[in-house]
């Protein structure tokens, strides 16, 4: 019981911080891991239950941006220096991304990601040629977009894309009363088997204008960037209903209607004048 006090006094709200504490939860994440020997990444260990169990099968470089807890990280696990068991590193990850990748050789992240940055890492991972995989913990409500299928509620960009890298699921739900503090959501682990690495920042940019009202017809939602006759020969082209709306429309078509219409996104300029002219 001290232990969960101890674990509600130190969580900082500044970075979404909600351990797990659930081992069987931890479990499970060990379970759904790739079966291979490569080094995993591990970002936001925290207080250090999964990391505990991630070393005892792969070496691990654990990233944690806050200084409190990587002095006590520095100290539980001390029996590892000289080891290449655990690498710490203090300081923000997404710092060590704009340098290139996390890790200089193919490795899998796992990780139980805060909330309020859970996307913007994820999506960070699935441009890193060096990662091979993604098993991670976040808010249900976005892994869910994550592993969305066409024609169901959540589809949306974050599905189109991680489709684009390989092949995404949802592996297991967890509660909140399995963290502590609790948070108001219901989490789940998110798994991403990369086959490819997103490289077009550009057909990016165009899913988020396609999806940009999800329950306005996709075509309607396209003339914010693009002339309508060339958005009806894109539509008629792919076979595409025009009254169908975002989700509904699979992911290889928004391909082949890039292909068609990104003569409009070679520059950020031209397409930010064509929103701003239909405004």
């Amino acid at each position: 019981m001290k232990q969960d006090i101890d674990a509600a006094e130190i969580a900082s709200k500044r970075f979404g911080q909600n351990f797990l504490k659930d081992r069987r939860y931890v479990d499970q994440i060990i379970q759904a891991m790739p079966d291979d020997d490569l080094p995993v990444v591990e970002i936001g260990p925290g207080l250090g239950d999964l990391t505990s169990a991630l070393v005892q099968v792969r070496n691990v470089t654990a990233f944690e941006v806050d200084t409190r807890l990587c002095k006590r990280l520095q100290i539980q696990f001390s029996h590892t220096r000289g080891s290449e068991k655990l690498r710490l590193e203090c300081g923000d990850v997404l710092k060590y991304w704009e340098a290139g990748s996390l890790l200089e050789e193919p490795y899998h992240l796992v990780a139980n990601l805060p909330y309020y940055i859970a996307t913007r890492l994820v999506l960070k991972a699935l441009h890193d040629p060096q990662c091979q995989s993604i098993l991670v913990m976040m808010q249900k409500e976005v892994a869910l977009k994550f592993a969305a299928q066409p024609g169901e509620r959540n589809f949306s960009p974050l599905s189109v894309l991680a489709s684009d890298s390989g092949e995404a699921c949802l592996c297991f739900e967890v509660p909140p009363e399995a963290f502590i503090p609790s948070p108001k959501v219901t989490s789940a682990v998110l798994s991403i088997s990369k086959e490819r690495t997103l490289e077009d920042p550009a057909f990016e940019r165009f899913l988020k204008i396609a999806f940009a009202q999800p329950r306005k017809k996709l075509g309607k939602n396209l003339e914010n960037a693009f002339d309508k006759g060339a958005i009806r020969h894109a539509l008629y082209a792919e076979g595409i209903d025009p009254l169908s709306r975002p989700h509904e429309v699979a992911a290889e078509h928004y391909h082949h209607l890039y292909t068609i219409l990104k003569k409009d996104l070679k520059d950020g300029k031209r397409e930010s004048e064509s929103i701003r002219h239909k405004r």
